[in-house]
């Protein structure tokens, strides 16, 4: 190469091409929602192992499914984080960083639903319990939602969509009660 000349973007002396798929919309949605998805299946099973436990009060609830959910983020943006250094030479900064924070970002969401509850339940006569088996429920509701709406994207007729829904209910719920057997 000449003096003259000026590497190209991506060359070794001006480091790794930038991540094309920062600029990939979809790709960026399925990797928020695969975040989701696992959020939602992970609290599904916190929410159930703390009613199956029965004497949790509202503040241990609270603490143990915060306590999850910022768990859960954390170790995306950690994963995330040790990946990029290993793919790439060097740590995420700058759009790269807040791309992460985003895709992470429905982990720490997963804890909205379940802690509205139990503030329901704070306030009224439902119970711990049932505040926690509602959030369950809703959450199973949810992967339910999901799995309809891709049968459809994908251009599956009502029937199929919904039986693509039912089966991500069941899913997901199965994986959930896995991981609640798992830690009793």
């Amino acid at each position: 190469m000449a003096h003259d000349e000026t590497p190209a973007a991506g060359s070794p002396a001006h480091g790794p091409a930038p991540d094309k798929a920062l600029d990939d919309e979809p790709l960026f949605a399925a990797a928020r929602l695969k975040e989701r998805l696992y959020a939602t299946i992970t609290m599904i099973s916190v929410v159930v192992g703390l009613a199956g436990f029965g004497h949790t009060d509202t503040a241990e609830a609270a603490a143990t499914i915060l306590t999850t959910a910022v768990g859960l983020w954390l170790a995306a943006l950690v994963a995330d984080q040790q990946a990029h250094r290993v793919v790439h030479g060097r740590f995420a900064t700058g759009r790269e960083l807040r791309h992460m924070l985003s895709v992470s970002s429905p982990l720490l969401l997963s804890a909205a639903g379940p802690l509205t509850l139990l503030a329901v339940a704070a306030l009224t006569a439902v119970t711990v319990e049932s505040a926690l088996l509602i959030a369950a429920a809703v959450n199973v509701a949810g992967l339910f939602t999901w799995g309809c709406y891709g049968g459809i994207r994908m251009g599956a007729g009502t029937v199929l969509a919904v039986l693509a829904g039912v089966l991500d209910a069941i899913i997901g719920t199965a994986v959930a009660l896995v991981k609640v057997a798992a830690g009793h």
